[in-house]
């Protein structure tokens, strides 16, 4: 038995394989051999190189000074600057919303911008825009030509036993024009024209070639699944059972992208006010163990002169002691100087949330004072604000709206499909497509055929179909109402938490003040407690290590006085911050940019053709999907007192 061709064919290819390529070694490793030359992988495609793209590098940033290290802050140039301007440069800066503990360096992707708004309200896939893509008009247009040569299996002459193979020979072309537009009630609406030349070789024809063309206009209209404004708002018209992208649900997507916007923009603030007020601290931290290091070496040099002179407590112990104290206090003034929290490194911190180089020959210096009296505040007003308008609570009420809306689309996809199609086409044919009409031949030309109407059709009808069972849309249902019940949880979640984190924030306020005030009133007690035992030294009536004990105690409860006023602050930040008021508080408006002049230009345009409605009350509006716009400001108002520190 002779082999087939196709076996001969697999044959030869499986010698050619066998024969060819390069092969592995018997013997398989992790590190494999191979007996052919290494690929251009090995030596050109896995190396590492340098992307080729257009960035140019920030003069100020090259071109930064050496930072400060040991320097004396009093022979440096300093720049005063208050709250409010460190809050408008920071925001004038750029368009990257910084933190403190952000990761941009290693992590770019999830730092927040002033872009991501414009970017999610751009997005080709999931903005209103791209929404309502899906109700634009589209328009299909198609040309071809093709050449059609077939064999048929055809006897020429049977009885004279003349057999031959008659090919069917056609020069044809196709034109298609379609244009259809799809509207909010689900209906969709088309318009097409088609025209079909043929040249073939066929015998028994009027026409050696032909054209064959109609007009058409289609109309289907869904009456029960995809039917209606309110679905197709939510879920469009190319939705489906878990899949809903109408132009609610993105609208609802751009406002939640705008309260994390805001959210991003709280946290900067945030971040700005702890890094001012900070600084704040450092500048008198470091003040206060100047002090001490001054007070310090002065009994150092008042204890040798005793020493010198043989008085009272001149003896080397306490020449020892005092010049330990000095010393302690010149490692705190390098500490509070260029350690993690001195200084330098809070001036730095501050710089680069305002967006400055880290050194530029000055020193910032806040000049913007503390608040020293106590707050007194409205529980009940700071509540209700609190887990009503602070932003998280708004984009959680977003996300529930935005269930909402999918449990009423996902409901009604448990409605079959029960379409109406309706159809009518005027259909034509002629030996020319262009050309003079011809009173006595109505073939002359194809749209002379088409316009005479002497051939029409329709067609009109029903398309109904079910899942039996509709087990995916009533999982569609189910889910949807776990995702409702789930981001209500989440709400509810919410509220509590930021009623205990306000709770907190209360108490922080009272506990920071009456540390104010106790620690204030230490720091009273302990400057006259070191003059005092400054006498009894110069009288002999006591050692200078009681001297030096209070000098120590001076220098920190000066601090200590400056960090619970520093803490107060704060205290105050988080309680406007967890109100949701924080940027009330510190002056700070959001508001959309206004639209391009075209946007106004083709309103005012399209406006001249709007009519009002005679009867406003009998036209059916749908629900709307929110209340209105939110003004920041209108977040309840903080009811201020003052009371001087008590001594």
């Amino acid at each position: 038995m002779r082999p087939s061709k196709y076996r001969r064919k697999f044959g030869f290819l499986l010698a050619l394989l066998a024969g060819t390529g390069c092969s592995t070694s018997k013997n398989f490793h992790f590190t494999q051999t191979w007996d052919c030359e290494p690929s251009y992988n090995t030596g050109v495609a896995t190396q590492i190189e340098y992307p080729n793209v257009q960035s140019c590098l920030d003069s100020e940033v090259v071109a930064t000074p050496k930072p400060f290290t040991l320097e004396n802050p009093n022979d440096l140039q300093t720049r005063d600057i208050s709250l409010d301007e460190v809050i408008q440069m920071a925001l004038g800066s750029g368009e990257v919303l910084r933190t403190l503990g952000g990761s941009v360096v290693t992590a770019p992707a999830g730092t927040r911008t002033m872009l991501d708004p414009a970017i999610s309200e751009s997005n080709p896939q999931s903005s209103v825009e791209a929404a309502l893509s899906a109700f634009d008009a589209q328009v299909v247009s198609q040309l071809y030509w093709q050449k059609n040569n077939r064999p048929n299996n055809i006897a020429v002459n049977p009885i004279l036993s003349q057999f031959q193979v008659f090919s069917t020979q056609e020069d044809a072309a196709v034109f298609n024009f379609d244009i259809s537009k799809r509207t909010a009630t689900g209906a969709r609406f088309a318009a097409r024209h088609v025209i079909n030349y043929s040249y073939p070789n066929t015998p028994n024809r009027l026409f050696p070639s032909s054209f064959i063309g109609w007009f058409e206009a289609e109309y289907r209209q869904p009456l029960l699944k995809g039917a209606g404004v309110e679905y197709n708002r939510i879920a469009g018209p190319n939705g489906g059972v878990g899949q809903y992208g109408g132009v609610l649900i993105a609208r609802i997507n751009q406002d939640i992208s705008l309260a994390d916007f805001e959210l991003g923009i709280i946290n900067y603030i945030n971040d700005l006010e702890s890094a001012y007020w900070e600084l704040f601290y450092s500048y008198h931290n470091l003040e206060s163990i100047v002090i001490g290091r001054d007070g310090a070496l002065r009994t150092w040099q008042r204890v040798k002169d005793f020493e010198r002179v043989g008085f009272t407590g001149g003896d080397a112990a306490s020449v020892a002691e005092a010049q330990a104290s000095f010393y302690q206090f010149d490692v705190n003034l390098k500490e509070a100087l260029t350690g993690t929290n001195g200084l330098y490194a809070a001036e730095q911190r501050l710089r680069y949330l305002m967006g400055l180089a880290p050194t530029d020959g000055e020193l910032l210096k806040p000049i913007s004072q503390p608040m020293e009296g106590e707050i007194v505040f409205d529980w009940d007003s700071a509540i209700h604000d609190a887990v009503t308008k602070r932003v998280e609570i708004r984009r959680q009420k977003w996300n529930i709206k935005r269930r909402e809306l999918e449990m009423i689309a996902a409901r009604m996809n448990l409605r079959p499909t029960l379409d109406f199609l309706g159809l009518y086409r005027w259909r034509g044919m002629g030996d020319h497509m262009f050309g003079s009409r011809n009173s006595v031949n109505e073939f002359e030309t194809v749209y002379q055929s088409i316009l005479e109407g002497n051939y029409q059709e329709w067609q009109a009808g029903w398309e109904f179909s079910l899942p039996v069972g509709l087990r995916q849309a009533s999982a569609g249902v189910t889910n949807a109402r776990w995702n409702l019940a789930k981001e209500q949880a989440l709400l509810k979640e919410q509220e509590l938490r930021i009623s205990h984190d306000l709770s907190t924030a209360t108490r922080e306020i009272a506990r920071a003040f009456a540390l104010v005030q106790s620690n204030y009133n230490r720091y009273s007690s302990d400057m006259q407690r070191v003059e005092a035992r400054r006498i009894r030294v110069d009288k002999g009536l006591d050692n200078i290590s009681f001297l030096v004990q209070a000098q120590q105690q001076l220098a920190g409860s000066r601090s200590a006085y400056y960090r619970s006023l520093t803490d107060y602050q704060l205290a105050i930040r988080n309680f406007h911050r967890e109100k949701g008021s924080l940027l009330n508080y510190n002056l700070v408006n959001l508001s959309e940019g206004p639209w391009v002049g075209a946007a106004y230009q083709d309103g005012t345009e399209r406006g001249r053709f709007f009519a009002p409605r005679s009867n406003p009350s009998a036209v059916e509006i749908p629900h709307p999907v929110s209340s209105g716009a939110f003004d920041p400001s209108q977040v309840g108002d903080q009811v201020i007192t003052n009371y001087e520190i008590s001594d």
